[in-house]
Formats: structure tokens, sequence, C-alpha cells
């Protein structure tokens, strides 16, 4: 267990990268610091190639309040120059939560508490999002005097439907874990206790699967949302030629002929 006082903790089992928020005091808000040094995890996680899933939890009871604007907006510090929002975020929360969607392993977030703002969006970007069913996820931005960031606008209408995005982002409507599952938002909503375990599930299956071809059909989904069909499918050859290269390729028609589980290495 790594934990250098950074706002989280890194932990690694095997193929499997853990990542757990821990700011409890101030319900795990994320700071530019935290944001920046959690860009680099993800960075690093991308190029290794002896890693098959990444998960991101939290301790505490909640998940995450969001971006910390009460430290970045204290008394005491120097007003920024203008413009320095628009700047910043493009490579710090913009940043991390574009890393989530293109980094070619599957991504697994637990939920439990309030996932709210950049922390509602984290767990939105993940692949597989296992939450509470008495959860919190909400969009406070318009309820505190400004717009969404971190993808809202994007991940929402995507996930939920224009409607229902409206009814968050406009209206500061809080969805519970239950509602999120039955919206299409997240992969599934348990009983509080059952979260870990629920995730853990899912893990479990992805860190045996085949990694190279996860992480290009991953990659395929989220660019076919900005292509057409054409375009797409032309991805999705290019990903099949890089992915019938793989050893676990082979090692899928072998155990198919032989009719047996196959013995996916990742590679």
């Amino acid at each position: 267990m790594e934990n250098t006082s950074t706002g989280f903790a890194v932990s690694r089992d095997g193929g499997v990268l853990r990542i757990d928020l821990d700011r409890s005091a101030r319900k795990n808000a994320l700071d530019a610091a935290t944001v920046c040094r959690l860009i680099e995890v993800f960075t690093a996680a991308a190029t290794d190639d002896d890693l098959r899933v990444v998960v991101l939890g939290s301790r505490g009871p909640d998940f995450c309040s969001g971006a910390d604007w009460v430290r970045t907006n204290r008394g005491d510090q120097p007003r920024p120059r203008t413009g320095a929002v628009q700047r910043r975020t493009a490579v710090e929360a913009h940043r991390l939560v574009q890393l989530i969607t293109e980094v070619q392993l599957p991504v697994v977030c637990a939920v439990r508490g309030y996932a709210a703002g950049l922390g509602c969006q984290l767990a939105l970007a993940a692949d597989f999002t296992v939450a509470a069913e008495d959860s919190c996820f909400w969009e406070p931005f318009v309820q505190r005097g400004f717009s969404a960031d971190g993808g809202a606008t994007w991940l929402l209408p995507r996930l939920a439907g224009v409607a229902r995005a409206k009814d968050m982002l406009l209206l500061g409507r809080k969805v519970t874990g239950a509602e999120a599952a039955a919206w299409g938002m997240i992969h599934r909503a348990v009983p509080a206790a059952d979260v870990e375990s629920a995730a853990a599930d899912v893990v479990e299956r992805l860190a045996v699967g085949p990694t190279v071809a996860v992480g290009l059909t991953k990659r395929a989904i989220h660019r076919g949302l900005s292509l057409g069909l054409g375009d797409a499918m032309e991805y999705e050859a290019t990903a099949l030629e890089l992915s019938s290269r793989t050893t676990d390729f082979k090692e899928g028609l072998a155990a198919f002929t032989q009719r047996r589980p196959p013995r996916f290495t990742g590679r």
C-alpha cells in the first residue's frame, strides 16, 4: 500500500491497480494538486503492460464531493489572472476525465455516499460503476451559480438522455444509485454493504480477460460516439487487425476448438 498524503492511496495486486480517494474530512473533494497527481497515475497506467484493470474507490462514507472550491477560493489565496479557470480546467479536471475514458484498460468504480460534481463525472466516465442503492449522484453546478464541467454535458445526455440530463444539470435533481442504474448511467446498484464485493466480481472477470481486445473495444465504443457508421466500422477493422495478432487471440481460438475455458494472459 502506498499512501503519500496526496489525497488518495494507491495499491497493486498483480494486474489490478487500485486508487482510493482519501480525504474523508473533506468528503474526498479534489483539489488541483490531487487532480494533477491522479492524472500522473492514470498516465502511467496507460503504458503499463502488466496492468489489466484499474479500480477507483474511496475511503470514508462518500465517494467524492467534487472539486474543492472552498480551498481554491480561500481569502488568503492570491487572485488568479482572468481566464485561469478556463486554462486550468482543460489540463486538470477535463484531462483526468478524458484519461479515464481513453486509457485502454477497463476502469471499475465503486461509489458510496455522494458522487457530486467532478466526483459524479469520474463515476460516469468509468467503464463499470457499481454504486450503493442509496448513494447520491448530484450535479450542483447551476445551484452554485456556475455552469457544469468535467464532461457532464457530454456524459449525461449520452448515458441518461437529454431530458434527464437537463433535470440533473439545470434543476439540480439528486439521483440515487438505484435510479442511476435504472437510467443507464452506471453499471449496477446494490445494497451499500455489497458495493465492494459486487465491484470485486467485475474486477475479477476483467482481470482474466483478453486485455488488449478489451482495451481496443473500449476505445472503439468511445470513438464511435462521434463517428458515422462507415468510419466506426473502419476503426473496428483496425482494432480487429491489432487484437487478432495477440497471444490471447490464439488462446481464444484454441480454447474454442478444445471446448475449454480460455486462459488469457493479457498479451
